[in-house]
């Protein structure tokens, strides 16, 4: 037996071992695996060793273990006056409000209020307005932070509080923003005493490379100003018409301004990223507004690679299975894992109208293929999808029976799903939920409809593409 044969026996058994031991690995992706290992076992045992497992090393489980459990103790501490779930939530949606309380223990809090910001200038200028005002602190956290108008134009709010006082705290991610953490702009922030901090940072890539996989990231967007207000949505410091992708613009986005006791939700989820990045514990921080106050019922859930496998899928399918008349869903990335594909069929074949809008030209061709391989059986099961033509709709959002809207950072996507932490608002109110279904409704108008007849009269290439790279999603 030659060495080579020997060493080809070797790596395939060996990772094919390792893949076998990984109890979370769901049984399509320890396929998609196992054929790449096959086909090519080379390529397969390097793409396996860089990409294969969501891993942050021992210690950053253990650290992660910790802020979570911190987190946890801290939520029953800061809500501890919060009245019963049942109290508050209407029985239709108790298990969605039931199942999103489990994943970081933050409970509905009621006296919320909202405004849906109507473009990308309008949240700008109503985020530099709130940060003009602030007295106290400043928080914020971006995946993508740009130099551009919309980034310069935060940065220098940042500033300018900074030299008044203001404690201004903000996080970027060492890859979406890799370009603004290496600039100008990120020293005069450094230099205002703008406290800064780098989410999972690549300046050790080889040792990032050896304990993790380098796409790991944190894709939240949170932004908290004197722990009475917050931003949640799709939305990146950055312009609509994102330079480094600019043949796809723009960006259509969508972000909701908060007040109330789920700010002090938000700046928990903020401050365990603040200690995950600096090891700095922020606190304490209480809700500013009582339950007694006018508004709604809403809270906040968190999830991540360091979280509970899963968690946010099962949220999906929990919030879909809410669904009794109507759901409408937008996301720029929908490759869903079984458990939210079937929870979204399962709505349309027992008479829900379930309505889905993507993004027409996407950024990412493997996603627009994979996505694209579901829609014979959505729409087979009488879903309804749109193909939205307008620029890259990379809104998520997710409204149901006009009384429940989801608004936040995660996409349909099995990135969303393990890999990235992303944070997100769940809203019981039915003004909120119709806002969000009007700007839907405008998606709609600037969208293709896409018919099953369509869909059947692709050529048999294209649908082959589209299986293959679906066959190869769990893996992506």
């Amino acid at each position: 037996m030659s060495w080579a044969l020997v060493l080809h026996v070797l790596i395939v058994t060996g990772f094919s071992l390792r893949i076998l031991l990984r109890e979370y690995l769901s049984p399509p992706a320890r396929l998609a695996w196992f054929i790449v290992l096959i086909a090519v076992p080379y390529v397969g045992a390097v793409g396996y060793f860089l990409f294969g497992e969501a891993d942050l090393g021992r210690k950053a489980r253990q650290a992660s273990a910790e802020i979570h459990e911190s987190l946890r103790q801290r939520a029953e501490f800061v809500f501890r006056e919060t009245a019963p779930i049942r109290s508050m939530i209407d029985a239709l949606w108790l298990p969605a409000f039931s199942y999103a309380a489990s994943i970081n223990g933050f409970p509905p809090t009621q006296g919320n209020r909202a405004t849906l910001l109507p473009d990308g200038e309008a949240t700008c200028e109503s985020m530099v307005a709130d940060i003009d005002e602030a007295t106290d602190h400043v928080h914020v956290l971006n995946y993508i932070w740009l130099e551009d108008r919309t980034g310069t134009a935060i940065a220098e709010a940042l500033i300018r509080a900074t030299q008044r006082g203001v404690v201004c705290r903000a996080i970027a991610d060492g890859l979406g923003s890799r370009a603004l953490i290496g600039s100008a702009l990120w020293r005069r922030m450094q230099e205002a005493g703008v406290r800064l901090a780098v989410a999972l940072p690549l300046n050790r890539p080889l040792r990032t490379i050896l304990t993790s996989r380098i796409d790991v990231r944190n894709h939240r967007k949170i932004t908290v100003i004197d722990g009475r207000v917050t931003y949640c949505g799709s939305r990146n410091v950055a312009d609509p018409e994102f330079r480094p992708k600019a043949k796809f613009a723009p960006w259509v986005d969508i972000m909701v301004r908060f007040e109330g006791p789920v700010v002090a939700q938000n700046q928990l989820l903020f401050a365990s990223d603040w200690r995950r990045a600096t090891g700095e514990v922020l606190g304490p921080f209480q809700p500013l507004h009582g339950p007694d106050r006018p508004g709604f019922a809403a809270q906040v859930f968190g999830d991540g690679p360091t979280e509970r496998h899963g968690a946010t899928s099962q949220f999906f399918a929990t919030a879909i299975a809410c669904a009794h008349q109507k759901l409408t869903l937008s996301t720029p990335y929908f490759v869903p894992d079984t458990t939210v594909l079937d929870a979204l069929i399962s709505a349309g074949h027992r008479g829900v109208s379930v309505t889905l809008i993507f993004p027409k030209m996407n950024d990412s061709s493997f996603v627009a293929a994979a996505s694209r391989s579901y829609y014979r059986r959505l729409l087979e099961a009488g879903c309804i999808i749109y193909e939205f033509t307008g620029g890259l709709l990379h809104a998520k959002t997710l409204t149901i029976d006009d009384g429940l809207c989801l608004i936040g950072s995660s996409n349909l996507d099995l990135r969303s799903f393990a890999l990235n932490y992303e944070n997100n608002i769940l809203v019981q109110d039915q003004e909120l939920t119709c806002n969000i279904a009007r700007r839907q409704a405008e998606y709609m108008t600037q969208s293709d409809t896409v018919l099953l007849s369509d869909v059947l009269a692709w050529p048999f290439y294209k649908r082959i593409w589209h299986n293959v790279v679906a066959t190869a999603g769990p893996i992506l």
